[in-house]
Parts: C-alpha cells; sequence; structure tokens
C-alpha cells in the first residue's frame, strides 16, 4: 500500500500497472466494484493496481463558491480504497496545466509514457481531459492505439437506485443515515485530531471533543448519536454536532462530540466519528442556558438510541 503524490514522485518502478481514475468521494459500493474489477486486472496481468486520484478534486477547482460536500477527506479515502486491496494509489494535483490536457494527450503523456497502463477502468459516467471531452469511444480508439484493455463497469443499482456520491450527499444531508450507510457499504465517518475548542461545552457540563474538519463543505448538519472509535478497545457512545456555531459568532464549520461517560484528556489523540442516526437539524439559540437545556435533551434521545441499536 502506498501513496506516490504527483507526476514528478513516478519513477520507473512505477511503470506497468492496471489502474481506474475517478474521484472515489466515500468510495460507495459503486466504486468497490470498480476497485474488484481493478484488482482481478492486477492478479491477470501480474502488475500493481493503481486508483489514479486529483486534488483538489476538478468539481472543487473549477466551481469555486459552489462547491459539493466532500464525502470524505484525502486519507479517509485512501484508507478505504487500500482496505478494498488496491496497491497504489497516486495522487495528482490538479492545475490550470493539468486541466489544460486534452483526453488524447491525458492517455498518452501520462497513462501510456509515464505509468505504462496494461488494462484501464472507468466508471459508466467517466469524462475526462479538456471540457471533459474524453469519453468511452475516444478511450476505447486509444487502447486500440496503444494496446492496453479497457473495461467500462456498468452503474451499480441498490433496491433500483443508481449509487453516486451525489445521492450519498443527499440522503445524508436529509439525515438518512442508514440508507447512505448501505449505499456506501459502510457507515459515515469523520476522523481527525482532537483540537482545543472555546470549551463552552465544559462550563455547561458537556465537555466536548472537538475536530476540525478541513473541508470547505460538509454534508452533514444538525445534532446526531454518535460512535467515538480510537479512544479505547471499544467503540464509546455520544453525542455529536456539526455546523458553524452560530451562538458563539464562530463561522467556521466544526464537529464536537461529547462522549457519554468519559472525561479524559483526549488532546491531540486521532479519533474516528460514526454517526448512526440524526436527533435534529441544527438550531438557533438566543441563550445559552436553552443551549444547555436542548443538549441534556439531545443526549438522552442519542444515548436511548445507541443502547437500543448498538447495546
Amino acid at each position: 500500500m502506498k501513496i506516490i503524490r504527483g507526476l514528478h514522485n513516478l519513477t520507473s518502478q512505477h511503470f506497468g500497472c492496471v489502474a481506474t481514475i475517478g474521484n472515489f468521494d466515500g468510495v460507495h459500493l459503486g466504486h468497490v466494484e470498480i476497485l474488484k474489477r481493478l484488482i482481478i486486472k492486477s492478479a491477470h496481468y501480474k502488475v500493481p493496481s493503481v486508483v489514479i486520484l486529483f486534488e483538489p478534486q476538478p468539481a472543487e477547482f473549477f466551481r469555486y463558491g459552489r462547491i459539493p460536500a466532500r464525502l470524505s477527506r484525502l486519507s479517509e479515502k485512501a484508507q478505504l480504497i487500500f482496505a478494498c486491496g488496491v496497491d497504489k494509489v497516486l495522487v495528482l494535483r490538479f492545475s490550470r496545466d493539468l486541466a489544460s490536457y486534452s483526453p488524447r494527450q491525458f492517455v498518452e503523456e501520462i497513462l501510456v509514457k509515464r505509468m505504462g497502463i496494461k488494462s484501464l477502468i472507468i466508471g459508466d459516467d467517466f469524462r475526462f481531459g479538456t471540457d471533459r471531452g474524453g469519453d468511452f469511444s475516444l478511450l476505447t480508439s486509444l487502447a486500440i492505439k496503444h494496446q492496453f484493455s479497457l473495461d467500462q463497469t456498468p452503474p451499480f443499482l441498490f433496491i433500483g437506485k443508481r449509487i453516486s456520491s451525489t445521492y450519498v450527499r443527499y440522503l445524508l444531508k436529509h439525515g438518512h443515515m442508514r440508507e447512505a450507510e448501505r449505499m456506501l457499504g459502510h457507515p459515515y465517518c469523520i476522523e481527525g485530531h482532537v483540537v482545543h475548542g472555546h470549551k463552552q461545552g465544559r462550563e455547561w457540563g458537556f465537555p466536548t471533543a472537538n475536530l476540525n474538519l478541513y473541508r470547505l463543505t460538509c454534508p452533514i448538519s444538525g445534532i446526531f448519536a454518535a460512535l467515538v472509535h480510537g479512544l479505547g478497545p471499544k467503540p464509546l457512545m455520544g453525542v455529536a454536532y456539526a455546523g458553524s456555531r452560530p451562538i458563539l459568532d464562530d463561522p467556521k464549520y466544526v464537529l464536537e462530540v461529547h462522549i457519554f461517560d468519559f472525561d479524559e484528556d483526549c488532546y491531540g489523540k486521532k479519533i474516528r466519528v460514526q454517526f448512526c442516526d440524526r436527533i435534529r437539524d441544527d438550531m438557533e439559540f438566543h441563550s445559552f442556558s436553552a443551549m444547555a437545556e436542548q443538549i441534556k435533551k439531545d443526549s438522552a434521545a442519542a444515548r436511548a438510541k445507541l443502547t437500543f441499536d448498538y447495546p
């Protein structure tokens, strides 16, 4: 398992592989099907399997101000990809220079000359290159010319619905956590290191572990019943808040978790927060006492849900 950051780190030892390209945001069940095919091709050709990702994601580069909420950061995405058995992840910096590559140039200069691909696996909606002009038809002709195999996966359906990162974002935004988990194939989680916050929660009797989300937008908001991994042999129950804390006049989007029956110092520790159920949407409060009273109700509701579903 290896992450290669940038074309400049591609060396002769990386030449010869099978590859797939995409955002793989969330690494949902549709992505997993692509990765399964990638690994099968890797075994067939006896070369490493490589997933090519872009940072920032192309939509983030081109649509500043209208950026789709990320389901996963690069580190979370890489973990999920490696868990499927992939050998390497190549992260290409998406810049004006890379965006200017024509589809033919991208295939010939990067995939063929630099990577020596034996096979390319793509999703059913894959487009690439300048103005997204590269499609399956063009790839077919380039595959014949440069003698690599090409495999396009069909749409992956779940209960008659096409699984996509866009649809998973919709489910998470509207609090449909269980359905989102079924389409992802794993619980929706956010991980990070615990940082110092405003410490208001401790004053109200609800100390929180705070995470900086390091993302421009987030697909979830509100109060959630949550499980916290990384602070012991078993996940700990808690209630989580994702939002911008308007009562504190702090526009930064944060994640705060009050962990039940836990009051240890965990600053600097890496934790993973699993979102199990949404308790409610974000609310406006005109006083800290009103907020504290609502937190008591939220905590009780979260504890009841978790005790019933995760005894």
